[in-house]
């Protein structure tokens, strides 16, 4: 018989590390609200969230990272906003945050969640910040849980 290992969406007993970018927090307070409500439905107590707010983007990775590397926490959840301007910035800012938290993912045994707006318009920004598009923060939140019961499973 073949073996299946599926993740349940469960907060459970462990705590969660959220890491948000203060920049564009008109958008990232809504991700961070949506996170929040998440794990909350699922069953997760204040006393296990943990929020971190960073300057921007860039500097989510390293908060990331070191909230990974403590031991304190079964994920870390990375919220932010970054939406194109009329510079490259906005490609070498989506580059480096996608690049670290997938390198977390690499190096530490905690899942890093990649809940990090990158698009090409505000109105895109606010359609995934809790409109149109469902909320990013929420769907990372459930990523996160999911992904550390597959891994408690394995």
């Amino acid at each position: 018989m073949i073996k299946e290992i599926k993740g349940q969406v469960t907060a459970g007993k462990g705590n969660y590390a959220v890491v948000v970018s203060r920049f564009n927090e008109f958008v990232t307070a809504k991700l961070l609200a949506g996170a929040i409500d998440c794990l909350k439905r699922h069953g997760a107590s204040d006393e296990q969230i943990t929020v971190v707010w960073v300057p921007g983007a860039c500097e989510i990775t390293i908060a990331a990272k070191k909230l990974a590397q403590s031991g304190r926490y079964i994920a870390v959840i990375c919220l932010g906003a970054v939406i194109r301007g009329q510079t490259p910035h906005y490609d070498y800012v989506c580059q480096q945050v996608a690049r670290g938290i997938s390198q977390i993912n690499y190096d530490c045994a905690v899942p890093a969640t990649f809940g990090v707006l990158t698009c090409e318009t505000l109105e895109q920004a606010v359609e995934r910040a809790g409109t149109k598009m469902g909320n990013a923060g929420a769907d990372a939140a459930l990523t996160a849980m999911e992904t550390v019961n597959v891994i408690e499973q394995i």
